[in-house]
């Protein structure tokens, strides 16, 4: 089943709206603010690295598969990313770099394909 596709301008302004709370100047935004920051994000990584070895998890809002190689078809796919919606944003706006989110165990990532450092940032602000 093909998605249709993110407009960046889309992702853009979505993640534009929590950037405040990303900086530390505003207080958390609301669920229906935050939701599609984090799902047209990462709908812009998988349209920006097509493929099915990685699946990035950012519960509870959206989970997509994403890097060119071996695709899994069962199970829990070997190479997998998972944080929390600040992490995630952190890192979709360059707030935050991938070493530093590993480091302060902010991502969980296991496999060897599940480092999503060359993909990141997504969007500059």
């Amino acid at each position: 089943m093909s998605r249709k596709r993110v407009d960046p301008a889309q992702a853009r302004a979505a993640v534009g709206e929590v950037l405040p709370w990303l900086r530390g100047e505003a207080e958390p935004p609301a669920r229906t603010v935050l939701a599609p920051a984090v799902r047209l994000s990462l709908r812009l990584l998988e349209q920006l690295a097509p493929g099915h070895t990685v699946e990035v998890r950012v519960p509870p809002f959206a989970a997509v598969q994403c890097i060119e190689g071996p695709r899994h078809t069962r199970g829990t796919p070997p190479n997998t990313v998972e944080t929390d919606p600040r992490s995630w944003l952190l890192l979709v706006c360059g707030l935050l770099g991938w070493a530093e989110a590993m480091e302060q165990g902010a991502v969980r990532a296991s496999g060897h394909r599940a480092d999503l450092s060359a993909e990141l940032p997504l969007l500059r602000f």
